[in-house]
């Protein structure tokens, strides 16, 4: 059977949880995962749990790190599988996620809820910045991105 790569968001955990914290990850690009594998441990404001492997594979990519904050639907993990029940889940673009690298202008840049707030608690207008790395989900600008620009500048 011929295989196909598949995005899998982060899960919803209901109406009133919209985030989740990456509290560890149990695999990394290029691992083989068999469904059911744990995968990672994630943390709703009401528990924490397992985050299994929705089906066999290859993981492509997993743009995640311990302590990162997910909005539901966001990008979780990248799959390479055979599994044709998951096909309503295939990559509409099929490549690579690509490496976290610093923004070319401020207004490309997607921010983290608590990226915003620590850099507006800073003092500093997250729609200007342009000197910041983007290296959370996604190419998001994350909290741990903000604290590194607040350290290089104190510097």
């Amino acid at each position: 059977m011929a295989t196909f790569i598949i995005d899998v968001p982060v899960p919803s955990m209901g109406a009133t949880v919209s985030e989740l914290i990456v509290v560890s990850l149990k695999t990394k690009p290029g691992d083989r995962v068999a469904k059911g594998q744990k995968i990672a441990e994630l943390e709703s404001d009401k528990s924490i749990f397992e985050y299994e492997a929705p089906a066999d594979g290859t993981v492509l990519a997993l743009p995640v790190k311990p302590g990162e904050v997910l909005q539901s639907g966001a990008l979780f993990l990248r799959l390479e599988t055979e599994d044709a029940s998951l096909r309503h889940l295939e990559s509409k673009t099929g490549a690579a996620v690509a490496a976290p690298t610093a923004a070319k202008s401020a207004a490309a840049l997607i921010w983290t809820p608590r990226a915003t707030k620590l850099a507006q608690e800073a003092g500093l207008d997250p729609a200007t910045l342009t000197d910041i790395e983007a290296t959370g989900p996604g190419g998001r600008v994350s909290g741990d991105d903000v604290a590194r620009l607040l350290a290089r500048r104190q510097a």
